[in-house]
């Protein structure tokens, strides 16, 4: 239903902007055609007058007299002044015509994605509190041995993380759309990789995640729980549209004026025109009703937001072989240096 009346509403649009068109053709036709008869009669009565007073005998003494030849230019300048409203109004209308439908396009985009995005927002927490309910359900009505507790009570405390992390997307997708401040303090990105790849590689046994990075490479001043989140989501994301067993290649390079972050998978890809979309809030390639990969849409957003608060930049191309790589250029600015890191022989940045 919802279809359909979007569909009868551009419909309806278009007949508008149609008969407007229209009705402006023909106000433009007629207006030429009246300054047009008001010439013709106005130089009808000067050549009465004239030959009247024995001032022209043809047509061509008229057209030679001063005054007609100051109406033809009067009639003239009448004529390009009609031309130049006539192209200004049209210049105006197709630009009107053009922002409302892009504005229209951009109205339906967003009540579509804001459509999935409560589609998958339920589907994410009734999932896991039912999980948890059942677990707890369980346990209150049946005698299970060690192993099987261990067992619900690990399933339990992993739905309950998701369910966290749900959470805390939401309050930082709320908090960037505000004022999102860094909480700026000394960041290792080397360890802090390592134990979430590692976190991933125990969470994601069958796919392997190997990690190259370089050396040497300088403590950062940036948010840790921000970055954290960036390298949780990024990795997340490669992990959810790729096989199971594909590689997830991790890699973090120090080129003197900036830190890269490169994530591979060899999954489905992101087509030419999804990869200008899909940093957007809400948006999934697909439909909700349809999609096989969970999902809120917030994820690439708030890696984009956090990454372009620390004077970042996030990009995407294609993998070679096949899939997707995310890059992230963190800029290297010297701001101070500590104590520990001169003992470390490691600057900061």
């Amino acid at each position: 239903m919802e279809k359909e009346g979007n569909i009868r509403l551009r419909i309806l649009s278009y007949v508008v902007i149609a008969y407007m068109m229209l009705a402006f053709g023909w106000w433009s036709v007629l207006l030429f055609t009246k300054n047009q008869d008001a010439f013709n009669a106005k130089k009808d009565k000067m050549a009465l007058l004239m030959v009247a007073n024995g001032s022209i005998r043809t047509q061509s003494d008229l057209e030679a007299t001063e005054a007609y030849q100051v109406l033809y230019q009067d009639y003239k300048k009448q004529e390009w002044m009609i031309f130049g409203e006539v192209l200004v109004f049209t210049i105006i209308l197709v630009i009107g015509v053009v922002l409302i439908n892009r504005g229209y396009n951009k109205e339906i985009r967003s009540a579509k994605q804001r459509r999935n995005f409560l589609l998958s927002i339920t589907h994410e927490l009734k999932s896991p509190i039912a999980s948890i309910r059942l677990v707890l359900e369980t346990f209150q009505k049946r005698q299970l041995k060690t192993a099987q507790k261990e067992q619900l009570l690990r399933n339990a405390l992993s739905e309950t993380e998701r369910l966290n992390r749900l959470v805390n997307d939401l309050l930082l997708s709320a908090r960037l759309e505000t004022a999102y401040q860094p909480n700026r303090e000394m960041v290792d990105l080397p360890a802090l990789l390592q134990d979430l790849v590692q976190m991933l590689d125990s969470k994601y046994p069958q796919r392997p995640f190997p990690l190259a990075i370089d050396d040497e490479i300088p403590y950062f001043m940036g948010d840790q729980m921000g970055l954290t989140s960036v390298i949780i989501n990024l990795l997340e994301n490669a992990v959810k549209y790729s096989p199971i067993d594909a590689p997830v290649e991790t890699s973090l390079l120090f080129e003197g004026q900036a830190i890269r972050l490169l994530i591979k998978d060899e999954g489905i890809g992101v087509t030419d025109k999804e990869k200008k979309q899909i940093f957007n809030k809400f948006y999934r390639v697909g439909s909700e009703d349809t999609r096989r990969t969970k999902g809120t849409g917030l994820g690439l957003y708030i890696v984009q937001q956090i990454v372009e608060a620390h004077g970042g930049s996030i990009s995407i191309r294609d993998n070679v072989s096949k899939g997707s790589v995310f890059e992230v250029r963190l800029p290297v600015n010297l701001e101070t240096f500590h104590t520990e890191n001169i003992q470390q022989n490691k600057p900061v940045f």
